[in-house]
């Protein structure tokens, strides 16, 4: 089956750096654009990256512009967000998400977050 298992997070001072790792299993991974979302406290869930199947292309949420790197290896089938610069408003859990087309529609995976806070 789909599983996504995130690695990486933690507690980090403003200004620091994590670097975020997503091992996927139970499809195709080379064929799939990953993303990686977050979700603060009272806020909805937000898209902070996405990376096409080969790498060739990459988006990122206004917010992370500059700071944030996403990169993936498909021979180990895993994706990663290096995260610069960290500042408090970061704080978030981060969730690795793949939208898989089977049966006929789109259906959305999701690893069970890793928590990453920015504070002094």
């Amino acid at each position: 089956q789909v599983q996504l298992v995130e690695s990486g997070g933690g507690l980090v001072q403003p200004g620091g750096s994590l670097r975020l790792s997503c091992a996927a299993s139970g499809f195709t991974f080379s064929s799939t654009t990953m993303n990686w979302y977050r979700q603060a406290p009272g806020k909805e869930r937000e898209l902070v990256a996405s990376i096409s199947s080969r790498g060739g292309s990459t988006n990122y949420a206004d917010s992370v512009k500059g700071r944030f790197t996403i990169s993936r290896n498909n021979a180990q089938n895993t994706v990663y967000l290096q995260m610069n610069s960290l500042k408090p408003e970061d704080t978030a859990v981060y969730y690795c998400n793949a939208d898989l087309w089977i049966i006929g529609r789109w259906n959305g995976y999701w690893g069970q977050g890793t928590q990453v806070t920015v504070s002094s």
